[in-house]
């Protein structure tokens, strides 16, 4: 997948390109910034006035903790142009793999995050893409249709264990971690790819473990923390949103992942 030659013009790059390593695996280099496809005009319209100065307050801090990619607009002030929107390019970032690394990363993200907006921003409860129905699943806020065969019983499974314990407060938060932080050159996390939620900070850690666990060799050891209280609920939450939303789940690695949870 290759942005259109409008792309290229109205974010001001080249139309030379290369693939970039992290988020969803199909962003690429050009110029000085990353172009990424999938991008939705409307929560870009919304998100990226959020995360912006929080990227330039973040880099002016010292010492440094923290890092996000900053979102950059077209020459006719847009965000997203044919599903592509742009991000400035950290030369040589790499993919963080450190789950501890991870889950801190996303602490300090959410907490940064939710001293920002103590309301849902306009539009992220209207979300209709697959990510957001499966999330409606997981909370009980609507059914589940069309699960495929291979899956249906260990949905069932789920939510039959689901129950009413807090998993605490809702807030902005990203639903992608695992596979949206890089390490800068000095090692200081960089978040990219922004999965928006508006959900518990619990939660959004839950999907990070399992997703570290399923697709970046993380111990599946970890997941003994998440078989009791909140933490297990939070869990058996995360696993219902990655299967009603993944598009071709292996089936036999989630069950492995959950077989110390319960």
């Amino acid at each position: 997948m290759k942005p259109s030659p409008t792309v290229f013009d109205l974010f001001a790059v080249p139309e030379s390109t290369v693939t970039l390593e992290g988020g969803l695996g199909l962003s690429v280099l050009a110029g000085d910034l990353v172009l990424s496809p999938g991008r939705d005009e409307r929560t870009a319209t919304w998100l990226n006035p959020v995360i912006a100065p929080l990227a330039a307050e973040l880099d002016h801090e010292r010492p440094r903790s923290l890092r996000i990619a900053m979102p950059i607009p077209t020459r006719d002030l847009r965000w997203v142009v044919h599903g592509w929107g742009a991000t400035r390019y950290e030369p040589d970032a790499r993919l963080c793999h450190d789950l501890d690394v991870l889950l801190a990363t996303g602490r300090l993200l959410h907490a940064r995050l939710a001293a920002r907006l103590d309301a849902p921003p306009p539009g992220i409860q209207e979300r209709q893409d697959r990510w957001a129905t499966a999330e409606r699943v997981a909370f009980g806020e609507r059914q589940p249709t069309g699960i495929p065969t291979s899956v249906a019983p260990l949905v069932a499974r789920l939510m039959a264990a689901l129950d009413t314990t807090s998993l605490g407060p809702d807030q902005l938060v990203h639903g992608d971690l695992a596979s949206s932080v890089l390490l800068d050159a000095s090692g200081i996390p960089l978040v990219i790819d922004f999965s928006p939620a508006w959900r518990p900070t619990l939660w959004a850690e839950a999907v990070c473990v399992l997703d570290a666990v399923l697709r970046r060799d993380a111990d599946v050891a970890v997941m003994r923390d998440w078989s009791v209280g909140a933490q297990r609920q939070a869990m058996l939450r995360a696993t219902l949103f990655r299967l009603l939303s993944d598009q071709d789940p292996d089936v036999a690695a989630y069950q492995r992942a959950l077989a110390s949870v319960g």
